[in-house]
């Protein structure tokens, strides 16, 4: 929520100081889109979580545990922001229809919290595990945008792509706590296919267009390679989905 109030707070500063420029000195760039391409870089802001779909309660494994019996409780996901960097290449298809390439590199982090408890539940075990990813994205969308105003315009923005995560493989040694076993507990996949959609708003400024955007990204693939443990038998299915905030520099 803290994020999403400071996109719109600063979407209204720049429309504040796109009324005084417009007083000023009139329409900019009135030519950005005769051309059937242009070029950009974009830096963003993300949140990138989980999304569990355990094993129902009644299929819970049990593990022991310093003697003690364990069942599996809840699985719960944390995310933490992170950021990226990417480049920008824009295709005329239409007056009003862009075809957008935008590959960035994005860090992200998050964990998944496990928490077992006894038989008399008088004994609760809690386990964390950070999962950091450095992820290569390779979007493909449409951008549908609408009559430009002076020197502002909104549009809307779908599509899809391939994520590839560079960190795959070191995600096994970052735990914090807990039994052995959760070492290995939750291995993921490098590769994923996603969907996408959001939307914007462009500023013309004198010498670029600068833009706005939000967009969400929803993994289409499921992520996890199973290991005989308590933790990843209670996990029946993991997706990746992100939320990126974006400001877009254009020329």
């Amino acid at each position: 929520m803290k994020h999403l109030t400071f996109i719109f707070i600063f979407i209204l500063l720049w429309s504040n100081v796109y009324s005084q420029h417009k007083e000023e000195s009139g329409v900019n760039l009135p030519k950005f889109y005769k051309g059937k391409m242009h070029f950009g870089f974009a830096i963003a802001y993300n949140n990138t979580n989980f999304k569990i779909h355990t094993v129902k309660n009644s299929a819970f494994p049990d593990t022991l545990i310093d003697s003690v019996r364990y069942g599996m409780k809840t699985v719960l996901t944390n995310s933490d922001p992170g950021f990226a960097l990417g480049i920008i290449s824009d295709f005329k298809l239409h007056e009003y229809v862009r075809l957008r390439f935008t590959p960035n590199i994005s860090f992200a982090s998050r964990s998944i919290q496990y928490k077992l408890q006894n038989a008399k539940f008088d004994s609760t075990r809690i386990y964390k595990k950070s999962v950091e990813s450095t992820f290569l994205i390779f979007p493909a969308e449409l951008k549908l945008q609408s009559k430009r105003l002076d020197n502002f315009g909104a549009y809307i923005i779908l599509g899809g792509g391939y994520t590839l995560d560079l960190a795959t493989k070191k995600k096994g040694i970052n735990s914090i706590g807990g039994a052995s076993q959760l070492e290995d507990a939750v291995n993921l996949k490098r590769d994923d296919y996603f969907y996408s959609g959001g939307a914007g708003v462009d500023f013309y400024l004198q010498y670029f267009k600068l833009g706005l955007e939000c967009k969400v990204i929803n993994g289409t693939k499921n992520l996890l390679n199973k290991n005989q443990n308590i933790f990843s038998n209670s996990v029946d299915k993991v997706n990746s989905k992100m939320f990126v905030f974006s400001i877009t520099f254009e020329g």
